[in-house]
């Protein structure tokens, strides 16, 4: 039972939908009416105003981190934590409080390797910014960043049962970018940085 209570707390944190919450703080319209339609600071950036882009960031992150972080204030072990990350990664993709069709969850799961070993989230920020420097696609970054993850733990924690944790959470971010691929196939996704256009997906 505590166990199942961390979980759901955990995914209940991470449903927030920092985006949402922002935008409307900074008189913004709906970040799911434009752009990709997704609820995540990427597409808020669209908006042109990098400050709520930026607030919508380090809640996103800081909801993975902090279910990781009370797991393990909590008593619980590596595993039981990294699994309340997964339920908060889940919260944020498919969040109660938007009919389950939350964001891609980028930002959460770096959140959530913030909070593993912080190693890991440092290379998979490092892998995100290079690729999205050179290519100026956010899904790109985001994807090279995922495959990332579980090498990134296999190198700093060994053989543990948390790193097939993070390979889950990684598997679920590439096939939430199954759209964004067929687009970067296709030459028609957007760039970091582009100007608002109607919902692409």
């Amino acid at each position: 039972m505590p166990l199942i209570a961390l979980l759901f707390g955990a995914y209940l944190l991470g449903s927030i939908p920092f985006a949402i919450v922002t935008s409307k703080l900074f008189g913004l319209e709906d970040p799911r009416r434009y752009g990709s339609g997704n609820p995540g600071a990427t597409n808020v950036l669209r908006s042109g105003n990098k400050g709520a882009a930026a607030l919508t960031l380090i809640g996103d992150c800081l909801k993975g981190w902090l279910a990781v972080w009370a797991a393990t204030r909590l008593g619980f072990g590596p595993l039981e934590a990294a699994l309340a990350g997964l339920a908060a990664f889940l919260g944020h993709v498919f969040t109660i409080f938007l009919r389950f069709n939350g964001g891609k969850g980028v930002a959460t799961a770096l959140g959530v390797l913030a909070g593993v070993d912080g190693r890991i989230a440092i290379l998979c920020a490092l892998v995100w910014l290079a690729v999205a420097f050179t290519t100026r696609y956010s899904s790109a970054a985001a994807l090279s960043a995922a495959v990332a993850a579980p090498v990134a733990g296999l190198i700093f924690l060994g053989p543990q049962a948390s790193v097939l944790v993070l390979a889950a959470m990684a598997a679920l971010l590439i096939w939430r970018h199954a759209a964004n691929i067929q687009r970067l196939r296709d030459g028609t996704e957007g760039r970091i940085g582009g100007s608002k256009k109607p919902k692409a997906d």
